[in-house]
């Protein structure tokens, strides 16, 4: 009944949505703030970036190398910045990357912003973290900035994501996924690229459900 109500409400609410980030925003989470350009990713009214940032509070990031694969806002990335980390972010987005280094300047904050398609620019180093907030809606980005939230038809941006972090050195992978996604089928494309998911934390919104899942080899 909640998903039928859902998909009768989408289109009034996407349109709202749309309308309120013609602006640019303001995001605060403990004393850091960025500015959420209209072609960026927006974490304010989504659950999944919120849930991250709670999940990673409690989490000793001191002098961990951290990455955040596809950062928009790049609030992750700060925040794990707050915490003593050394920080990598990255983004498709250029307006995304360009908006985080202001944003890392202004919050007095040091992280290293890269342009990069996943991780084609990444350097090669061992990760301590990865921190990873994909788009998950099975259809074709028209644009750079459709890209934060359709990962292909095919499920391609999932097939391109795990096919490459079987080749990374890394020793926790953390990802988000909603109820909304298909989990199962996302999962089977980590399973043929010999990654597993382990589920590490859920959360319920407006009877939406978030799931935090650690991703580790086999």
């Amino acid at each position: 009944m909640y998903k039928k109500i859902k998909t009768l409400i989408f289109p009034l609410a996407n349109l709202a949505f749309r309308s309120y980030n013609l602006k640019t925003r303001k995001f605060t989470h403990k004393g850091i703030t960025v500015k959420i350009n209209s072609e960026v990713f927006p974490p304010k009214f989504t659950i999944s970036t919120k849930l991250l940032l709670k999940y990673m509070g409690p989490l000793n990031l001191k002098n961990k190398t951290c990455l955040e694969l596809g950062c928009g806002s790049g609030i992750i990335a700060l925040f794990a910045a707050s915490k003593g980390a050394k920080v990598i972010a990255t983004d498709i987005n250029l307006v995304a990357t360009d908006t985080l280094r202001i944003a890392a300047l202004e919050n007095n904050l040091e992280i290293t912003v890269i342009e990069s398609d996943l991780f084609e620019h990444v350097p090669s180093q061992v990760l301590d973290y990865i921190f990873i907030n994909p788009p998950y809606y099975p259809k074709n980005p028209k644009n750079t900035k459709e890209y934060a939230w359709f990962c292909g038809e095919n499920f391609e941006y999932f097939e391109r994501l795990f096919s490459q972090l079987n080749t990374v050195s890394f020793h926790t992978t953390l990802m988000i996924l909603s109820e909304d996604c298909d989990i199962s089928f996302i999962k089977d494309i980590a399973l043929k690229n010999s990654l597993q998911f382990q589920l590490l934390a859920n959360h319920k919104v407006m009877k939406e459900e978030s799931f935090i899942f650690k991703i580790t080899k086999i």
